[in-house]
């Protein structure tokens, strides 16, 4: 019992004591956080990467694909049908699009991924809703900017929302009003190529990019009796695309956006250089021999954001049968893969062994998506390892304070020592004192670790909007990391295995002073000055 009693009269009584305290405390909270917020990043991560890609990819080596879709999904159905839930025929090709710039008034033109697919069973492997804009309302610093144009309960389609329909309807008009002005006189617009203004019968492409309309006017009744009444721009309206053409596709938001200040606030905002509505270009290869470039013209139906920059500045989502008829694989109904999920990811080594046998060896590749994505994984998985070994070495510096304070109270309690000593107390019981003393300090100092780390991780967005308001810059940009919100993950045996760790390190640092407090002589101890 007296050593108890000596090690909760060294705590009470010891400043030095607290300072140790302290050092274990902000170590263990430290570790707490990161590895929260970490895993929470980890997590969200995770989740978006197999929100898009399902749980297993059979992928064609030829990006010619593999012919009869149906055979192929019917043959995989055979093969693993028992582990299978849902699955989607794909195809992806890269591919390049093109718009004008309305900001700029050039062409914007980027490399681009395109993948056609089936809405609705897109739906069945993936969280494809959650990704689409006409599905969810549009947030900014918290705030609802937009509410979601369409039910969750509406099934995907290729058709164009009211507001996309009303939109596209008043831009059509506005180009009405541009070929009008061209046929009637036929002096220099803004939309002519110099060629095209020196001609008397210059006709604007409305077709191509350089010949895009601006945003519509306010005055669509205007422009809708000169396109109906008119004879020389009923003459010339097959060049006016009026309904949506065949192709339709779901852009990537980074693809056609960007980030500008706003003036009256200062703030970055997100442009749209086009939107649900508006046609692109797209333009890929066809699988003849040899293959040649097709262009294709496409109405945006949606756009998506993932949270995943890799997909939202690059993916093209496009219905698959105008991709196969563009392509030349419509006779044949190719595609270049299938996405399948499973009824329980567990069961993944077994359905790819089972869907190995189903297909001629070296005809496709079979992975799931943590394969199709293990350099990003792996990468994330190093940082986070290394950076829990550069946290656990600050708990460590805390541990040789721990020992130095240790040595300095050996010294100064030498007489003591000395005295318990002489009154009988054996060299273990000595050393048990100054051990339970390292015990106490790591208790102590990890459980209030422990308890503020958690505080900190459940109050983090709060104190993040804090820290933004003092320095008067975002501390978490949303817009950066794609998070509206820090996300946070706390696993329980992380924070047992951190106090454990931290309550070791403590007790291993009081060792060599217990140690050197056990081996003292009693007379010498007593004769200390």
């Amino acid at each position: 019992m007296y050593k108890l009693l000596l090690c909760v009269r060294y705590l009470r009584t010891r400043y030095i004591a607290l300072a140790s305290i302290i050092s274990v405390m902000l170590g263990v909270a430290t570790m707490v956080v990161v590895n929260s917020v970490m895993a929470g990043f980890t997590t969200e991560m995770r989740d978006r990467l197999h929100g898009f890609l399902a749980d297993i990819v059979i992928e064609s080596r030829n990006m010619d694909g593999i012919d009869d879709a149906e055979r192929q999904m019917a043959a995989v159905k055979a093969a693993a049908g028992e582990y299978i839930a849902a699955m989607t025929p794909t195809i992806d090709v890269p591919g390049m699009i093109m718009f004008r710039d309305p900001y700029s008034d050039k062409m914007y033109t980027a490399p681009v991924q395109i993948q056609g697919i089936d809405p609705e069973s897109k739906a069945l492997v993936g969280p494809l809703r959650d990704y689409l804009s006409s599905y969810n309302a549009e947030i900014e610093d918290g705030v609802v900017v937009h509410e979601a144009l369409r039910s969750r309960a509406e099934p995907l389609s290729w058709e164009l929302t009211e507001s996309a329909a009303r939109y596209r309807e008043e831009m059509k008009l506005q180009e009405a009003m541009y070929l009008r002005d061209a046929l009637v006189d036929p002096a220099p617009v803004t939309h002519l190529t110099p060629s095209e203004s020196r001609s008397p019968d210059a006709v604007p492409d409305f077709d191509s990019i350089d010949g895009a309309p601006d945003k519509p006017s306010n005055s669509p009744a205007l422009a809708h009796d000169v396109f109906l009444n008119d004879p020389l721009i009923q003459q010339h309206a097959p060049k006016i695309q009026t309904g949506a053409y065949p192709a339709r596709v779901y852009l990537g938001e980074g693809i056609v956006s960007f980030q500008a200040q706003d003036p009256d606030t200062g703030k970055l905002r997100k442009v749209m250089m086009v939107q649900p509505g508006d046609d692109i270009i797209l333009s890929t290869v066809t699988v003849a021999r040899p293959p040649e470039i097709v262009k294709m013209n496409a109405t945006i139906v949606d756009t998506f954001r993932s949270g995943m920059n890799e997909y939202d500045t690059n993916i093209v989502l496009m219905n698959i049968h105008e991709l196969q008829k563009n392509r030349g694989m419509h006779l044949e109904n190719a595609i270049t893969s299938i996405h399948i999920r499973l009824k329980n990811y567990d069961d993944a080594p077994k359905a790819i062994k089972a869907l190995q046998g189903a297909f001629p060896p070296g005809l496709v590749t079979i992975k799931t998506w943590e394969e199709k994505q293990g350099l990003l994984l792996s990468a994330v998985e190093v940082e986070t390892a290394i950076l829990n070994v550069l946290l656990f070495l600050i708990i460590t510096v805390a541990g040789f304070g721990i020992l130095a304070i240790f040595y300095m109270i050996v010294v100064e309690k030498t007489r003591d020592i000395g005295i318990l000593k002489s009154l009988g107390a054996s060299s273990n019981g000595v050393m048990s004192i100054f051990l339970y003393y390292g015990l106490a300090l790591g208790i102590v100092g990890s459980t209030a670790g422990v308890l503020i780390g958690l505080l900190i991780v459940h109050y983090i967005n709060q104190i993040e909007d804090g820290l933004s308001w003092v320095t008067g810059r975002k501390v978490f940009d949303e817009k950066i990391y794609y998070f509206f919100e820090i996300p946070t993950y706390v696993n329980p045996w992380m924070v047992f295995w951190v106090a454990m760790g931290a309550i070791a390190i403590a007790v291993l640092a009081s060792i060599l002073p217990a140690r050197r407090a056990a081996r003292l002589h009693p007379v010498r101890a007593l004769r200390f000055e």
